[in-house]
């Protein structure tokens, strides 16, 4: 039985990833910080792991919750959009710290501790990025601490992809899904999102290692 490791996995994409690789018949590990969340996760038979990600104690003991396992996907979805500035307002410290400690502190914590897992299966890794984090594609500065963020984690990621020669790492542009985060006006729901992640995941062969691609497979400019 393959396994899906989904860091993230309360609510909006990294809900709907677990309970999607779930129903496909995997064996899903998926965390969350709230017990009303992970109770969620159970009932869906999921393994349900206390994860707050930015906590440095959490990180780190995710490394022994998930000692020797082989994990054929693994996907770091846990982030924040923070303020939702149209042109330069100047993030206050709590909010810099928040969108960075949670979009980006994290998956350098985390992506060192579960990369060895995911070479142990010889799998793919993808950390949830976002066409806002394209520095070629820009046209606006809507949202500037969470593109910078973004941007930031797709050199992390990109970083991953050169440390490793048995997991394939890309970082994976969602789409503008109708989240929480991304609002009711948004282009696509959340179950075509996440369909399309997967069947991008699955199909991506040695070469595809440190892109940076849309749900749909098309890749990005970085």
């Amino acid at each position: 039985m393959p396994v899906a490791l989904i860091i993230g996995a309360s609510r909006g994409i990294g809900h709907e990833l677990a309970m999607q690789y779930k129903a496909a018949g995997w064996r899903v590990i998926a965390t969350a910080r709230k017990e009303e969340d992970l109770a969620v996760l159970r009932s869906a038979g999921c393994e349900a792991l206390p994860l707050d990600v930015t906590n440095l104690n959490d990180c780190a003991g995710l490394g022994w919750r998930l000692d020797d396992e082989k994990i054929d996907v693994a996907i770091l979805n846990a982030g924040v959009f923070g303020p939702r500035t149209e042109g330069l307002t100047a993030p206050d410290q709590q909010q810099f710290d928040t969108v960075m400690h949670t979009n980006l502190l994290s998956a350098m914590r985390i992506l060192p501790i579960v990369l060895p897992l995911v070479e142990n299966a010889s799998g793919k890794l993808a950390v949830i990025s976002s066409s806002m984090a394209s520095i070629g594609e820009r046209s606006n500065p809507t949202g500037w601490l969470y593109r910078a963020s973004k941007t930031a984690l797709n050199s992390v990621l990109k970083d991953v992809s050169l440390s490793t020669s048995k997991a394939i790492c890309v970082a994976m542009d969602p789409g503008w899904v109708k989240t929480d985060m991304g609002g009711d006006a948004a282009e696509i729901t959340v179950d075509v999102s996440v369909a399309g992640i997967r069947q991008t995941l699955a199909a991506l062969k040695p070469a595809d290692n440190g892109k940076y691609l849309q749900y749909t497979g098309a890749e990005h400019s970085w």
